[in-house]
């Protein structure tokens, strides 16, 4: 599920993210209708994806299993957007790009979404992906982002959820340095012309296991307070 709550650096971030916060006073007269649409509002981001992947890995990192299918919903109304409950699928194609040259740790994956307008300078103008699967946890996969761990790397996951719309999900890591978590995670939702959300941590996912190589992943993300932590996106 995805829950706010990490309060890390500010990160590669469009603008977009919302901070929230509630307060209620001992002798406050409480309107329950406007209550209720502000908890309706704190509850911004959720859904449910099933994910395919096989034998095949990453050239470069066996561990990393390649995503061969993804289905499941999709709700963000952050923004104004109003996604709620959109079919998730199909996956964004992997272009293999080239990262930057002092990039050595990408995946071979390695692919970038270009988006026009709405992300920060820092990312150049693109959303980065590799559609990797780590049953085990993601290793370092950026040479300056050490912070690792999690079912993806910082490159993430990317998907279709109609309307030329595409989501990015990844995981900044475990913050700890612990190895227990928990992992922090983010997630954008674009176009080819702008960023329309861009949530850069605060975000949590737990996986369901499913027989043979199908996984369950149930996000769900409140943002209540939440700080976008750094991510490079190359």
């Amino acid at each position: 599920m995805f829950a706010s709550g990490w309060a890390g650096r500010s990160r590669d971030s469009c603008g977009c993210n919302v901070r929230r916060a509630i307060d209620i006073h001992e002798r406050d007269e409480i309107n329950e209708d406007a209550f209720k649409a502000l908890i309706h509002a704190a509850a911004t981001l959720n859904g449910t994806v099933e994910l395919t992947y096989g034998a095949a890995t990453d050239a470069k990192y066996p561990l990393a299993f390649e995503i061969t299918g993804i289905s499941g919903l999709f709700s963000d109304v952050n923004n104004g957007l109003d996604i709620v409950n959109a079919p998730i699928g199909p996956l964004q194609a992997i272009t293999h790009d080239t990262p930057e040259a002092t990039n050595l740790l990408a995946p071979d994956d390695f692919s970038r979404f270009a988006v026009a307008t709405g992300l920060s300078a820092q990312s150049n103008g693109f959303l980065t992906f590799d559609n990797l699967y780590y049953p085990a946890g993601s290793p370092p996969t950026a040479s300056d982002y050490t912070v690792h761990g999690g079912f993806f790397d910082i490159y993430g996951l990317m998907f279709g959820i109609g309307g030329d719309r595409v989501v990015n999900f990844w995981s900044n890591g475990d913050f700890s340095g612990t190895g227990a978590g928990p992992i922090d995670y983010g997630v954008a939702v674009a176009t080819r012309d702008v960023a329309l959300d861009y949530v850069g941590g605060g975000v949590s996912a737990s996986a369901l296991p499913e027989p043979s190589t199908l996984m369950l992943l149930v996000l769900s993300m409140a943002a209540l307070w939440f700080f976008a932590p750094m991510r490079r996106k190359f």
